[in-house]
């Protein structure tokens, strides 16, 4: 097993690794929208989708994965109110490929994030 860590996307919040490789494997933690500093990300869900995307695809990268060979995402959303503005940016990375996806509506999330994804993804 081989923790993943990247200065490209925001350092973990506490004791846990951005995500880790076994064998072929890549399993990210959820990723929030805070930028690679640690600034919460203003606005709306959209703005907040396209910060943790932007952190996922820095953490797969780190992994020696991409958006295309991930197999599976989790996404927590504070608000399923926000579900097609959410898929709206979610489909902006994952046009062509579209690995199967779980959703849930959660209480509340750290730092008070509107949204954040996990992922399994292959490394190359």
């Amino acid at each position: 097993m081989k923790a993943v860590q990247t200065n490209q996307a925001p350092a973990a919040i506490g004791p846990y690794s951005q995500g880790v490789v076994v064998n072929n494997l890549f399993f990210s933690s959820g990723q929030i929208p805070l930028t690679p500093q640690g600034v919460m990300i203003e606005g709306g869900v959209k703005e907040q989708t396209h910060q943790v995307l932007q952190n996922l695809r820095a953490v797969l990268e780190g992994a020696g994965a991409s958006f295309e060979t991930v197999v599976k995402t989790t996404v927590f959303i504070s608000n399923m109110d926000d579900f097609a503005q959410l898929n709206e940016v979610y489909g902006e990375y994952f046009d062509t490929h579209k690995p199967a996806r779980s959703t849930v509506e959660v209480a509340r999330l750290p730092k008070d994030a509107l949204v954040e994804i996990e992922a399994v993804a292959l490394v190359k």
